[in-house]
């Protein structure tokens, strides 16, 4: 059995990590364990680059407390301002145990202007959220962008798609 460590406490996440590895290796049995290691990017991070550091910073760092583990996993979700509008997705960084890395990004979605308007005023975007839609922890259920698709999308969908992303280098193809 291969071990996961994922590099967060939020079960959408551990969910979505679970079942990226189930689709791309449907053979393998997994077993999937999350903790809080240091991201070591601002609470919200405010670009793609800074998001994207921040889940490879998870990725790194959870290794080094869990060096059996088989594969490492960070998650880092982020928005950044463009010309027009305040773009959210997320990043998920992969590491195995022999050092390889694969990296994969969410879809991206627009946010609406009140939501953008928290964000800018200091808020996170689980926390406008929450105050947008009178909500306790969206970002541990269905997310910003469930919020806002009427849950025809949720967090933890995107999420899984950015795993089978990252697992590309990981597959014997090529």
């Amino acid at each position: 059995m291969k071990k996961i460590f994922v590099a967060s406490t939020n079960p959408t996440k551990i969910h979505a990590v679970l079942s990226g590895f189930k689709l791309m290796f449907p053979s393998e049995e997994f077993s999937v364990e999350g903790m809080s290691v240091p991201s070591g990017v601002s609470e919200q991070p405010q670009s793609d680059d800074e998001t994207f550091q921040g889940a490879r910073n998870r990725c790194k760092n959870i290794f080094h407390v869990k060096q059996d583990a088989d594969f490492t996993v960070g998650i880092e979700g982020g928005i950044e301002e463009k010309s027009f509008g305040m773009e959210a997705f997320a990043w998920v960084v992969i590491k195995s145990r022999d050092d390889l890395f694969g990296a994969g990004r969410t879809a991206t979605f627009f946010l609406p202007q009140n939501i953008a308007d928290l964000i800018r005023q200091g808020k996170s975007l689980g926390e406008a959220d929450n105050i947008v839609f009178g909500r306790v922890n969206s970002q541990q259920e269905q997310g910003a962008v469930g919020l806002l698709t009427h849950g025809v999308l949720d967090r933890t969908k995107c999420a899984v798609d950015a795993v089978v992303l990252a697992l590309i280098p990981f597959l014997k193809v090529y």
